[in-house]
């Protein structure tokens, strides 16, 4: 039987990101890729003393989860990321993933270690 595999994606605040990633890795998560210091606008525009917009800085976090850990993977980076908190923390969403390829050792790791 294949391994099916969904992406959680995270996006939030540059601060909150390494306890983001903590608590992926132990929830499940067997490694992340960070996109670095992109930015964002929301629901209103952040206008500073000169009336230019501010952006906050942002990480992307990229997780490809086994299925059977997405839920508690999804759960702990919105609590990390305190993302139903407040307004503008972030979000986070899952996505199926259909192909992957590249993956063959690390299959063969999440095969022995969790067994279907």
């Amino acid at each position: 039987m294949a391994i099916e595999f969904k992406l959680i994606l995270v996006v939030v605040d540059i601060e909150r990101s390494n306890k983001v990633l903590d608590s992926v890795l132990s929830s499940g998560a067997t490694g992340a890729t960070i996109l670095g210091h992109g930015r964002g606008v929301g629901l209103s525009k952040v206008v500073s003393f000169f009336g230019l917009e501010l952006f906050s800085s942002r990480d992307v976090i990229l997780v490809l989860v086994d299925s059977r850990h997405a839920d508690s993977v999804l759960q702990s980076a919105c609590e990390a990321g305190q993302l139903d908190e407040t307004r503008g923390s972030g979000f986070a969403l899952e996505i199926p993933v259909n192909r992957t390829v590249g993956l063959t050792e690390h299959i063969e790791i999440i095969t022995r270690e969790f067994p279907i």
